[in-house]
């Protein structure tokens, strides 16, 4: 190989959103950019979620204005790459009258600006396939977007590739990292700047960094969902379930008494780290979830009684004729208990990076734009 070949401004390894993300902010500020994937494809975290870009209900602070910001990038980029936006905002239905006060004290944060809380009347109107009867309210949010996740990664890297100069060497696994030299399985490059963003390789590239933070592996459940002929969402859909688990709603005084009596009411689905998020593909049918199980390996066996306490959640939100799975696959990521993301710095030239909330879709960009500006 030439010299061109083998020595950039940027390495990225791990072609994952939170990668992509880097990448894409890398060369927008005209740096020569080369992004390393040990798979042949990205088959992780970033293929296997929503594709459901949520601003709202993200933890008060770094967390929420990094997903305002990823939100606006990806309006950019999405049409650009070819990636279809499938529907937008979010419908979060509230049951309990406790779960109206966390909403209303929601509504009266910074985060709240833009959304509304509707009556049951109007969201009936708005949304009508939602099951609305002995609802409190409904937070209706136009801030989110939807795409289709395990395509979108895909586009995403063939349009930075394209149009910006990406180099990207698939099945190309990185053995060492010592900026400026990274050695790969198949070649020796050398970068001035390197980011790592592995996901849930926690054992491999600076382990011994990784493991002064004590983070562990979170396995979610997810499935698809094939309604009746003409069943469309007006938007993502959420439920009560979620005001206890979304950090900007589950950090307000009113959220611990709704904790209370859900774990009266709920215990089994807080057991199983379940709340309800139901998104729509292209061809109609429902991605729905999700789960959350923690430990350092988790094991790779679904439990169907999982899946069918979220499925029915997903039948108490919706007014659903017809539900047939058609597919079930888990994910798995990283996670900590003490913060969203981990920017770690192993040396000036060097970033270790990993979306430790599960939030990566609904943050990455927001989160290199900050690794870039303090660099």
């Amino acid at each position: 190989m030439t010299s061109s070949e083998t020595k950039f401004d940027l390495i990225v390894v791990g072609a994952g959103i939170v990668g992509l993300a880097h990448a894409y902010t890398a060369a927008k500020r005209g740096l020569k950019v080369c992004v390393l994937e040990r798979d042949a494809a990205c088959v992780g975290a970033s293929i296997r979620n929503f594709g459901f870009i949520t601003v709202t209900g993200q933890g008060e602070g770094d967390t929420w204005r990094r997903a305002r910001r990823a939100r606006e990038v990806w309006g950019e980029v999405a049409p650009q790459a070819g990636i279809a936006v499938l529907h937008h905002g979010l419908y979060l239905s509230a049951f309990r009258p406790q779960a109206l006060k966390v909403l209303g004290e929601f509504m009266a944060t910074p985060m709240g600006d833009g959304c509304e809380l509707l009556d049951i009347s109007e969201a009936m109107r708005r949304a009508p396939v939602m099951q609305l009867e002995g609802a409190q309210a409904v937070l209706y949010s136009p801030h989110e977007m939807r795409v289709e996740s395990r395509t979108a990664i895909g586009l995403l890297a063939k349009w930075l590739a394209a149009s910006l100069g990406v180099v990207f060497r698939f099945g190309e696994a990185v053995l060492e990292v010592a900026t400026p030299r990274v050695r790969t399985s198949l070649a020796a490059l050398h970068a001035e700047r390197v980011v790592v963003c592995t996901n849930t390789d926690l054992h491999g590239l600076f382990a011994e960094r990784l493991a002064q933070h004590k983070l562990t592996l979170c396995q979610l459940h997810m499935l698809r969902v094939q309604p009746e002929p003409g069943f469309r969402l007006p938007g993502s859909v959420m439920s009560d379930l979620s005001l206890v688990r979304y950090h900007g709603y589950s950090k307000l005084p009113a959220a611990a008494l709704l904790l209370e009596q859900m774990r009266r009411e709920e215990g089994e689905s807080l057991d199983n780290g379940i709340h309800l998020i139901v998104v729509q593909s292209a061809d109609g049918s429902l991605v729905v979830g999700d789960s959350h199980h923690y430990g350092a390996a988790p094991e790779p066996f679904a439990d169907q009684r999982v899946d069918d306490l979220i499925l029915g959640h997903m039948h108490k939100a919706l007014k659903l004729q017809q539900a047939k799975v058609t597919e079930r696959w888990v994910g798995t990521y990283p996670s900590s208990a003490t913060t969203d993301c981990l920017i770690d710095q192993p040396d000036d030239a060097t970033r270790l990076v990993l979306v430790t909330s599960g939030t990566g879709a609904s943050t990455a960009f927001g989160i290199a734009e900050d690794v870039f500006a303090g660099w």
